[in-house]
């Protein structure tokens, strides 16, 4: 099957068995970063102590930032390629690869630079302490020292999903996961580093994957490849990739403040053990989300595709089925989170109190944690389709327009309890709003069919 047909497939095969065929890959190669993240912060925690996971708590915020701009560039570019193949523009999707890579270029450096400069006032203000700040400044130097390796490499992998080869994706997070797991092994556990060698670690896996990536769109045969011609701006093209990649800038943005909200709440409510206890819990909600992530990234093709070729029946088909899939799998993380809190908490650390802080926290964390595939997917649906200003609309709801004041004014009441709740109490109401919203346009789309 040549290029064209993989792309062609996507408005032809049955959508079970694409969904299957592309969430698959995505699926297990974003459970293993997760998965990788654990090993990495429980190697932190019991080699370099708990003061060390809470310094890594405070990067969070960070991470998210940088990710935010991965997003913009990569998940606007890859569904703007989907739409492009599902309309057999073959030269302009090129061109948006071009444009991927030099925008990747443009905003990891500027991001590396802006961030380098002012790196110890915006950990102050994250959150971090006398005490954390060192352990966060170690970390963050060498990761942003990486900073435009990390945007192409998300970038290239976003694309590789996009052009049709999900398994290529996923065999590059794969490859980065075991590198990084072999590394922070070496630098942490038999060369002692400490956090640096965790951040290292990472850098260095991800530049491996890179030049895989790169060569892969280095071969000519390929459909979308690296040539001439195509690394030069375009407007347009830069407008329909923000456009539509501003959406989950926002949601990873509004990740960023939210962290740093609730950074500073957990200080000031449970010090810098709470801090720490939200590290631990927030790293045991990713793995599971992760899947949710994995199944969405696999549905962007389809739906992309198949709203390009007006294939409505088949698009609404791959929603249900997503929504399916990351309701059943957040069941089973809800479950596993309710019956072993405390075991999970011991993967991280032995320091009794951040034990009972981090248990605790996960289960109020985890307490209505199966809505929340439902409100990802149908935002991410938005996305796919261009319906950028619902889209944002979903994102915000959730962490920014409902958690931020419940995380402010329940601890009121409640102290360190409250600022816990205020987590499940906005995944519900964002769920409430979310599918009435979908129900509305489902509606809309229906009509318009008929006439």
């Amino acid at each position: 099957m040549d290029n064209k047909q993989k792309a062609l497939e996507l408005g032809q095969k049955p959508v079970g068995q694409l969904l299957w065929q592309y969430a698959l890959p995505a699926i297990v190669a974003m459970t293993a970063s997760s998965l990788y993240n654990i090993i990495d912060r429980a190697m932190i925690g019991q080699v370099v102590g708990p003061n060390a996971i809470a310094g890594l708590g405070i990067t969070f915020p960070f991470m998210n930032l940088s990710a935010a701009f991965g997003a913009a560039v990569g998940v606007g570019a890859s569904t703007c390629i989907s739409v492009k193949l599902g309309q057999r523009d073959y030269e302009t999707a090129e061109h948006l690869l071009g444009n991927t890579v030099t925008l990747n270029v443009v905003i990891g450096l500027v991001f590396m630079v802006v961030c380098l400069l002012f790196l110890d006032p915006i950990l102050r203000f994250f959150g971090a302490s006398d005490v954390t700040l060192p352990y966060a400044r170690e970390f963050m130097v060498v990761i942003l020292l990486g900073n435009i390796i990390t945007h192409m490499y998300f970038g290239m992998n976003a694309v590789l999903r996009a052009a049709g080869k999900p398994r290529h994706a996923m065999w590059a997070t794969l490859f980065t996961v075991g590198m990084n797991i072999v590394l922070v092994i070496a630098f942490v556990w038999w060369l002692r580093l400490g956090i640096k060698g965790a951040a290292l670690a990472t850098v260095t896996s991800q530049s491996m994957a890179l030049c895989w990536q790169m060569w892969l769109f280095s071969d000519k045969k390929e459909l979308l490849h690296l040539k001439r011609g195509i690394y030069r701006l375009k407007s347009e093209l830069v407008t329909n990739i923000i456009g539509i990649g501003v959406s989950p800038f926002l949601m990873q943005t509004t990740s960023c403040v939210i962290v740093i909200f609730m950074n500073n709440q957990f200080v000031r409510y449970g010090g810098d053990m709470g801090v720490g206890a939200y590290s631990i819990a927030n790293s045991m909600v990713m793995v599971f989300f992760m899947f949710v992530m994995g199944v969405t990234q696999g549905m962007q093709p389809i739906v992309g595709y198949n709203y390009g070729a007006e294939k409505y029946d088949r698009m609404l088909r791959c929603l249900w089925l997503t929504i399916a899939a990351a309701t059943g799998f957040l069941l089973v993380g809800w479950t596993v989170s309710m019956l072993f809190p405390r075991q999970i908490a011991r993967i991280f650390t032995t320091d009794p109190d951040l034990i009972n802080l981090a248990a605790r926290g996960l289960v109020f964390d985890m307490l209505v944690f199966f809505v929340v595939g439902s409100q990802a997917v149908i935002t991410n649906f938005f996305q796919c389709i261009g319906k950028v200003r619902i889209s944002i609309f979903l994102s915000l709801s959730r962490q920014l327009i409902f958690l931020l004041p419940l995380a402010y004014l329940l601890p009121l009441w409640w102290d360190l309890d409250g600022v816990w709740a205020a987590m499940p109490c906005s995944d519900f109401i964002a769920f409430a709003f979310t599918i009435p919203i979908l129900m509305w346009y489902l509606k809309k789309l229906r009509r318009r069919q008929s006439q």
